[in-house]
């Protein structure tokens, strides 16, 4: 598929140059939908000064790509990209972003959705909260569990 990439990065995500070359991938993009997310300044109630997000290189990619490729199985998608980031992230800076291309706008949202509930409850990446002087694992939850289960 044109436009497709999953990418894992070090440093700050272009939203703008990724979304971009989503709307580009295709003559006949009709939709384009994009996610953002974004590191908070809390983590389930506790001021956090950063998070620290860490990965299985090669793995986590290949991860994300089958499932990306999985959504493209599902949906008529143009274009699919994702970017991810590891390694120490404060907040206001974008920890993920997902955009998806097709030629109607619900294709491109239900897509959307799909690969973010699945970054959400199942890709491999570990997050550790700074705060305070204290270090803790994040710990997987129940609503993003519960979001995952209406694609299986």
């Amino acid at each position: 598929m044109s436009g497709e990439s999953v990418r894992i990065a070090a440093g700050a995500i272009d939203t703008a140059a990724e979304t971009r070359a989503v709307a580009e991938a295709a003559s006949n993009i009709g939709a384009v939908v994009t996610f953002s997310g974004i590191c908070r300044a809390d983590e389930k109630g506790a001021q956090i000064s950063a998070l620290y997000l860490e990965h299985y290189p090669g793995m986590a990619e290949q991860e994300i790509e089958s499932h990306v490729e999985e959504a493209r199985k599902r949906w008529p998608l143009m274009a699919a990209r994702v970017v991810h980031r590891v390694g120490r992230i404060e907040p206001g800076e974008t920890i993920v972003f997902v955009a998806t291309a097709s030629a109607h706008r619900e294709a491109a949202f239900q897509a959307a959705e799909f690969i973010m509930d699945y970054l959400k409850t199942s890709a491999p990446f570990w997050k550790r909260a700074e705060g305070g002087g204290k270090e803790a694992w994040v710990d997987a939850n129940e609503k993003d569990d519960r979001a995952a289960e209406r694609w299986k």
